[in-house]
C-alpha cells in the first residue's frame, strides 16, 4: 500500500476531558489550610453540624503527658492564654497612663514656678533646680546665646553667641525645633559639659527656639535614647523658651 494511504494515518489524539470545577479532586487541589481555617471561622456551628468529624479531628496534645486534649479544654487553654496576654497589656497601659500623669502634673508644676518668677535669674534658678529634681541628675546645662547679664556664672550656664565657630559640634542640633535624645559625640560633649563629659552617658536636648539650648545629661546609657518619645521634652522646651523671652522683651 501507498504510504500516502489514509487509513494508514494516525488518527488524532482525543483531548483528554477538561476536570469537573466541581470535583473533590478539583475542590481538594484549590482549597488550602487558609481557606479552611477562614471558613471554619465563618461558620463556628461547623461541628455541631457535623459531630463525626470532631470524632476524627487531631487536637494538640496536653503539655507533659502526651495524651490529646479535648477540644474543649484545648479551648479553655486558649482563652486563658488570651485572657493572660490581655491582662499584661491593660497593665501595661495602666503603668504608661500613671507615668504621663506624673510627668504632666511636673510640667505643670514648672509652668506655675516660671510664671511666678519676677526675674531672669528667679526663672532660670527655679528652672535648673526642677530638672535637677525631676530627672534626678546634676548633669543639666543650659547654654544661652544672649544670657540676661544678672544670671549668675555656673557650670550649668554656657553663654556662647550664636556664631561662634565653638557650637559647630551643635550647629544641626540648634536648627532643630524639636527634642533630640540619645548619645553625643565627643566634639558635643566637649561644648556642653566640659570636663564631667566622661560621667554622661546619654542625653535629652532642648532646643530653645534660637536662643539657645537646654541639655539634661545622665550617667545611665539607656535614660535616653531615639526611639523615646519627646512629647514632654517638647512641653518643657517650649515652656522654657517662653519664660526667657518674656525677659528678654522687657
Amino acid at each position: 500500500m501507498s504510504q500516502d494511504d489514509p487509513s494508514l494515518q494516525a488518527a488524532p489524539a482525543t483531548p483528554a476531558p477538561a476536570p469537573d470545577a466541581d470535583s473533590p479532586s478539583a475542590m481538594t487541589a484549590a482549597i488550602g489550610a487558609v481557606e479552611v481555617a477562614s471558613y471554619l471561622r465563618r461558620h463556628p456551628e461547623f461541628l455541631s453540624q457535623h459531630p463525626d468529624l470532631a470524632l476524627s479531628l487531631v487536637v494538640p496534645r496536653e503539655h507533659g503527658n502526651g495524651r490529646a486534649a479535648s477540644l474543649a479544654g484545648y479551648q479553655l487553654e486558649v482563652l486563658r492564654d488570651q485572657n493572660r496576654e490581655f491582662s499584661r497589656r491593660i497593665k501595661q497601659l495602666v503603668e504608661i497612663a500613671s507615668e504621663n500623669e506624673t510627668l504632666m502634673r511636673r510640667v505643670h508644676a514648672l509652668n506655675l514656678a516660671l510664671m511666678r518668677a519676677a526675674t531672669p535669674y528667679e526663672s532660670v534658678r527655679r528652672l535648673i533646680a526642677a530638672l535637677r529634681e525631676d530627672f534626678g541628675t546634676e548633669l543639666v546645662r543650659l547654654l544661652l546665646h544672649a544670657p540676661d547679664p544678672d544670671l549668675p556664672i555656673g557650670d550649668w550656664l554656657l553663654s556662647i553667641e550664636a556664631g561662634d565657630p565653638g557650637l559647630a559640634p551643635l550647629a544641626d542640633i540648634l536648627a532643630r525645633e524639636q527634642p533630640l535624645c540619645g548619645r553625643l559625640t565627643a566634639p558635643q560633649l566637649a561644648v556642653l559639659f566640659a570636663d564631667r563629659c566622661d560621667q554622661v552617658a546619654s542625653c535629652a536636648l532642648l532646643p530653645l527656639h534660637g536662643q539657645g539650648l537646654l541639655a539634661i545629661g545622665s550617667p545611665d546609657a539607656n535614660r535616653f535614647h531615639p526611639g523615646q518619645g519627646t512629647f514632654f521634652l517638647e512641653l518643657i522646651g517650649e515652656t522654657v523658651s517662653t519664660a526667657l523671652r518674656r525677659f528678654a522683651s522687657d
